[in-house]
């Protein structure tokens, strides 16, 4: 049995012994039909960010195979601003790859992602999901790679502080218990998201952790493996979804607000990204297996051109720009660097292949009988730091393909990447001449709405994202007071009332 599907924990594949990629029509049926399941629910993102859900009794099979072929009916003036209520009706089509067994339901649920077509059955040009995957489509038309992507999800659990064993404050970084307090929460939350199809790395506290008014705030992260851009964005909607109803059922409260208080950790959404060949094989180290490919940078260099727009997918509340100031571990200036927390794209530690055996190194030769994998170079990745929870999530892996794909079609690439590149702590007083050097992003939302409309015709090329969305996002942006959020940043009081309003972003 392929090793990719055995232990795996999602119930439809355990089933049909599958991959979620081949999983047809009539497989669904007979999960239906043979594990007892009693309703069907569609999933959907909308405007909001936020999964919205349909359900359907299953009465007989003739339905069941009418829903899963044909759909469903949608109002998507309810669910987009930028369709009139006079032409709303919107069919949502579920994808069967992304079919779990629903874990919160009390009756028996299948559940599935879906997409959304218009009224002549053509996908919908302006929905946050088809634009992904037109991001995708073109940047493998244009370079000949496939995009990979996945997300560091950090969030705060809050509930009412037990008043022992206080954690250190913002010094939470990978506490264990009893210090850190909602270890279990999260190694539950792993396995609901693990049961939905997500592909997870590893989870973990966080640095954050402070208590306000009676109540305990730690921080946490889930972190995923990469995957094809388009599967990563599924799973992220689908973990925010389960930390949320999770945290409901256990009686916790949960936000992936980018800024709680003032002096506090806030939470972020990096995105990790490498570069695959059609073989499905990583081009992301260079041929003696040492530093970044031509590729890699080339398309490092991208994500350096187009890093203001960027923020308009990935920073879409003014309590985003309370977390990307100066002088904190959130990036403000754009650069890359090796192994380096003071930059915007980061190079992690990859596995190079002179890391060696370390297996044998720690366990003793004899102990060490499988041999690591030589692939060191599919570990690599690159990540941008700058996104936070109030991103969109389909629209920011989006604009991160188009991004990478600008990388090819600039003109002398790895000369912009070079000139971006650093490798000291810019924040150190030592260096503050190559930090002043070096342009920022965008220190508020009218200000990433300009960068947006500025950038327009990279994200437009290729048919990728509609003029109608780009105006909306920047519209969207544009709508958002200024002035209040400028006072806060001086006034932690007005900082707390902003962030409650925008507390359940995402």
């Amino acid at each position: 049995m392929d090793k990719t599907l055995q232990l795996s924990t999602n119930d439809v594949v355990s089933f049909l012994k599958k991959h979620p990629a081949e999983f047809t029509l009539s497989d669904i049926i007979r999960y239906v039909s043979e594990c007892g399941i009693e309703m069907v629910n569609f999933m959907y993102p909308a405007a909001d960010g936020r999964l919205k859900t349909l359900n359907f009794v299953i009465n007989d099979l003739a339905y069941l195979e009418t829903i899963l072929s044909s759909g469903e009916r949608v109002d998507g003036s309810s669910l987009f601003p930028f369709i009139s209520a006079g032409s709303s009706d919107l069919y949502v089509i579920p994808r069967f790859r992304t079919a779990f067994r629903d874990p919160f339901a009390e009756i028996p649920t299948l559940t599935m992602l879906c997409s959304f077509f218009d009224f002549e059955g053509r996908p919908l040009e302006s929905s946050p999901e088809h634009t992904l995957a037109k991001a995708c489509e073109a940047f493998t038309t244009q370079t000949g790679y496939v995009f990979h992507a996945m997300g560091e999800l950090e969030y705060y659990v809050i509930s009412d502080d037990p008043g022992h064993f206080p954690a250190t404050d913002q010094r939470g970084y990978h506490e264990s218990a009893p210090f850190a307090k909602f270890n279990d929460f999260r190694t539950r939350c792993m396995q609901y998201i693990a049961a939905t199809g997500g592909k997870i790395k590893y989870g973990h506290s966080e640095v954050g952790n402070f208590t306000l008014d009676g109540k305990i705030y730690e921080q946490n992260e889930i972190e995923f493996l990469p995957v094809d851009a388009r599967q990563a964005a599924d799973q992220l909607m689908l973990a925010k979804w389960v930390i949320r109803n999770l945290a409901a059922k256990e009686g916790l409260d949960i936000t992936f607000a980018p800024k709680i208080t003032t002096g506090k950790a806030g939470s972020g959404l990096h995105i990790h990204m490498r570069l695959m060949d059609k073989n499905g094989h990583s081009v992301m180290l260079a041929p003696d297996g040492n530093g970044l490919s031509a590729q890699a940078r080339t398309a490092i260099a991208g994500l350096m051109t187009l890093a203001p727009a960027l923020t308009a997918f990935g920073n879409m509340n003014p309590t985003s720009y309370f977390r990307l100031v100066p002088h904190q571990e959130a990036p403000t200036n754009i650069c890359w660097g090796d192994r380096n927390r003071s930059v915007l794209v980061r190079v992690p530690l990859g596995w190079a292949s002179g890391a060696g055996n370390m297996c044998a190194l720690a366990n003793g030769w004899k102990a060490c009988d499988v041999t690591p994998d030589p692939a060191y170079g599919a570990k690599q990745t690159f990540e941008i730091r700058s996104a936070d929870g109030s991103a969109d999530i389909y629209m920011l892996l989006a604009g991160l393909a188009v991004a990478v794909r600008h990388g090819f079609e600039l003109e002398a690439p790895l000369e912009v990447a070079a000139r971006y590149y650093v490798d000291v702590d810019i924040h150190k007083p030592e260096n503050a001449e190559r930090l002043a050097s070096l342009p920022t992003l965008p220190t508020g939302c009218r200000a990433s709405a300009k960068c947006l409309l500025e950038a327009a015709s990279v994200f437009e090329e290729y048919g990728v994202f509609s003029r109608l969305m780009i105006e909306g996002v920047a519209k969207r942006l544009e709508s958002f007071d200024e002035s209040r959020a400028t006072e806060a940043l001086a006034d932690p009081s007005l900082m707390l009332d902003m962030v409650h309003e925008f507390f359940y972003c995402g």
